[in-house]
C-alpha cells in the first residue's frame, strides 16, 4: 500500500494541452476519410463523355495539329527564303 509520500502529487492545474502538429497528426485519419467521402460524391456528379465524344475530339484535336504544323513549316520556308535573298543581295 503507498503512503501519502509516495503519490503523485494532485494538481488542480488545467492537463497541458497537446502540440498543434500533435492534434493535426490525431485528426488526420478523420480528416482523410472525409476527403474520400467527398471524392467520391464528386465523382458521382461528373458527366463522362461518350467514346464517340472522345473520338470526335480527337480527330480534331490531330487536325488542328496538322493543319498548325503545315502552316508554320510554310512559314518557316517562306522566312528562310526570304533571309537567303536579303543575305545574297547584301554579299555581292
Amino acid at each position: 500500500m503507498k503512503t501519502n509520500s509516495e503519490l503523485p502529487e494532485r494538481s488542480d492545474a488545467p492537463a497541458r494541452q497537446r502540440p498543434e502538429w500533435l492534434e493535426d497528426l490525431i485528426g488526420y485519419p478523420t480528416r482523410l476519410q472525409k476527403f474520400l467521402a467527398d471524392v467520391r460524391s464528386e465523382m458521382k456528379l461528373v458527366v463522362w463523355p461518350s467514346k464517340n465524344d472522345v473520338s470526335n475530339t480527337t480527330l480534331v484535336v490531330i487536325m488542328t495539329t496538322i493543319l498548325f504544323a503545315v502552316f508554320l513549316w510554310l512559314v518557316d520556308k517562306g522566312s528562310e527564303r526570304a533571309v537567303s535573298l536579303v543575305l545574297k543581295a547584301f554579299s555581292r
